[in-house]
């Protein structure tokens, strides 16, 4: 008997037939004698709406109150999701983050799981019932308040449950039947993957692939969970994200996708006096504000008066802050000015196979150049090229390198719903 974890995003739970239609896959595979535990985001658009409503009443909302009402979503979706199952002549028992036992730190809206004891959803499977848990949140074990794991935050909930309980495996479901190349609303050629190396989907994730969040992904990683990638609305088997090289005597391909990310912004500190600790002083500044850093260029000195300049991307949402935060300290870092772009987007081709493979960077550019779309930014790992160009280039872009790197399928990708969520 197998214990799964299936994890049902919001594209999946949106309305009251596709509930049922989860209701059903879900006592599939309990049929077919696994043991069950169900993981549900917000139905649709649903936290959405409940951030525009709370934008409605008030100017300056708490982040302890807005994770109040947020939890209340997945909370609509689970005891739904257990009713539904119920109807169906199955046996079900839906969970709070709290009453799964997900402890986490006080950092309302972006909490970290501390703690995981899933005694309660363990208690319900062994006795046959189905485990619904809302995903996305927790609970303060310093205050005992309601938290939310920020974004992706059911997919992490899934696989922190699938570690805890020493899952067989844990399936996300969405509407896109699996890891592709590329986002196939992007790049209609792209082809899906039987499989992917962990690493490289952590690559893919963190360079902007939506199909799996970049904390899911790590976590999975650290614990060795086994992800499976899989539609809500087909029976085909997805993509496996595997921890462990199935067979040695495979060869991983130099390039597994292509991922693109148009959340970024571009900010230019210029004039930094060309001197240790200077740097640091920027990114204090940037830490103390509350952003995270992607990518970073600093160009070498070359004037009388040692100065150099220091470009940096990070998410759109933290770039006003950001800056605001570095004016304010302008004087005692002492440099010239500030600008900021926030018309940039970042492609990346990732593939465990680049690591003894020559020739990939000069093909990506090439093909880049060829196409007349200029380079801003380089950025690499030891399986991954990122670069950053102009937003409005992007998906051209993504198609032109896709292509390049003999990625295109021969058939269109199926897409079943919205947004891969």
């Amino acid at each position: 008997m197998a214990l799964i974890v299936q994890k049902f995003g919001g594209s999946s739970v949106s309305d009251a037939e596709k509930i049922k239609h989860v209701a059903a896959r879900v006592l599939k595979t309990q049929s077919e004698g696994n043991q069950v535990v169900v993981v549900v985001s917000a139905m649709g658009d649903t936290t959405d709406e409940l951030i525009d409503l709370a934008d409605s009443v008030s100017t300056n909302r708490g982040s302890r109150e807005m994770d109040m009402l947020l939890t209340a979503g997945e909370r609509i979706s689970m005891s739904l999701l257990a009713m539904a199952i119920q109807e169906m002549g199955g046996k079900a028992k839906s969970f709070t983050g709290y009453q799964a036992g997900i402890s986490t730190d006080s950092n309302h809206g972006s909490a970290r799981i501390w703690k995981l004891e899933p005694t309660r959803v363990k208690q319900a499977v062994d006795s046959g019932e189905v485990a619904i848990v809302a995903g996305f949140q927790g609970f303060s074990f310093e205050t005992g308040d309601v938290t939310t794991l920020g974004r992706g935050g059911s997919d992490t909930t899934a696989v922190a449950l699938a570690a805890a309980l020493k899952a067989d495996v844990c399936e996300i479901y969405s509407d896109v039947d699996g890891v592709y190349t590329a986002d196939p609303r992007v790049v209609p050629r792209a082809h899906k993957l039987f499989q992917i190396d962990i690493d490289s989907m952590l690559e893919l994730s963190s360079a902007g692939a939506k199909i799996l969040y970049i904390r899911a992904v790590e976590f999975a990683r650290r614990h060795s969970v086994p992800l499976r990638v899989r539609s809500t609305f087909s029976l085909d088997p997805g993509t496996l994200v595997y921890t462990n090289q199935p067979g040695d005597e495979m060869e991983e391909p130099v390039v597994s996708g292509v991922a693109s990310d148009d959340t970024q912004s571009k900010i230019t500190v210029v004039g930094l006096p060309d001197r240790p600790g200077k740097a640091a002083e920027v990114f204090q500044v940037v830490a103390e504000s509350g952003a995270n850093i992607d990518m970073i260029v600093q160009n070498v000195s070359t004037t009388e008066n040692h100065l150099s300049d220091i470009s940096f991307t990070l998410l759109h949402v933290d770039r006003p802050k950001v800056v605001e935060a570095l004016k304010a300290k302008q004087a005692e870092v002492g440099f010239q000015s500030i600008s900021y772009d926030d018309e940039v987007g970042k492609l990346s081709i990732v593939g465990a196979g680049m690591k003894t493979s020559s020739g990939v960077s000069a093909k990506f550019f090439g093909a880049l150049a060829r196409a007349g779309i200029n380079i801003e930014m380089i950025s690499t790992s030891e399986i991954r090229i990122s670069v950053v160009t102009r937003a409005d280039q992007l998906k051209e872009a993504t198609r032109i390198v896709h292509t390049a790197f003999e990625l295109d399928a021969a058939d269109t990708a199926v897409v079943y719903a919205g947004t891969g969520r």
